[in-house]
């Protein structure tokens, strides 16, 4: 973990924790079909995705090019976001018992930055790039969804493109709605640290743990100690404190390692977890 001389976390540093955390998260969500990893790795993991999105927050604020920074991220959810359509669509072959990894943080990654531009035009008072920026990648899906139920004709080719060249924010879990409301708030509140720590917690907490209460408490079976066990997510308001200790620095570490390794750690433990099948699968 990389720090600089000025006390606290620099960018490089929650970047190291946060890939930590990630590994595990991703070791459990890969290999748990043999029963043997603890499910803390993916407790541990819930505050991975904040982090990042802290980073991310930060880094777009900060560098000096955002088209070049966009342009990697968007390279990466391509390459990323298209296998995944292809595995779903049963044209690559999968693991046995037919998992495929829906990882996707670039896919979210990419729609933010628009999202965060859009945001930086409105400070400007620049209203229409601002507005059509904001609103246009939030609103895709549902558009989307509302013209493949008048076009039946439209479905794969929409589907095509919102997992691609237009990706949409609920084609993966990793890009779902409340990674999404994350970040803008992440941005939004970045020039006031202590409140934007209490924000982020603030909606964490109430909309991964009591808004997944009241949506889950209506199943049968569903006890609320399982809010503790099996539905932890909101876990990741822990993240908060590491992101207090922030020291508004970047950091030294390399550049490109994080971008490379994000998609090759996906699919290198993938590959370990579908050739270990036959011989773990079962615990």
């Amino acid at each position: 973990m990389k720090q600089t001389r000025t006390r606290g976390l620099s960018g490089t540093g929650l970047k190291w924790i946060a890939l930590a955390l990630m590994v595990l998260d991703h070791i459990h969500y890969m290999f748990g079909y043999t029963g043997r990893v603890p499910v803390w790795f993916s407790m541990a993991g819930r505050l991975s995705a904040p982090l990042f999105l802290f980073c991310l927050a930060e880094g777009f604020a900060h560098t000096s090019n955002k088209r070049r920074y966009f342009i990697k991220v968007y390279i990466i959810h391509l390459l990323m976001s298209g296998l995944l359509f292809l595995m779903i669509a049963g044209v690559l072959p999968v693991r046995p018992d037919e998992f495929y990894p829906k990882n996707g943080m670039m896919t979210s990654f990419a729609i933010l930055m628009v999202v965060f531009q859009g945001m930086d035009w409105l400070g400007e008072k620049r209203w229409g790039p601002g507005l059509a920026a904001v609103a246009l990648p939030l609103a895709w899906p549902v558009l989307a969804s509302m013209l493949m139920g008048m076009v039946p004709a439209l479905q794969m080719p929409l589907s095509v493109l919102g997992y691609t060249f237009l990706p949409m924010w609920n084609s993966n879990p990793d890009a779902g709605i409340g990674t999404i409301l994350t970040g803008i708030l992440l941005y939004g509140f970045r020039k006031k640290r202590r409140v934007q720590a209490g924000v982020f917690a603030a909606f964490t907490v109430l909309y991964y743990f009591f808004y997944a209460l009241l949506v889950f408490s209506r199943f049968p079976e569903f006890h609320w100690t399982m809010m503790f066990t099996t539905v932890y997510e909101w876990y990741g308001a822990l993240a908060a404190i590491p992101m207090l200790c922030y020291n508004g620095e970047r950091g030294r570490g390399p550049k490109r390692f994080f971008y490379v390794f994000y998609p090759a750690h996906v699919y290198i433990l993938y590959a370990l977890s579908w050739a270990a099948y036959p011989l773990l699968a079962g615990g």
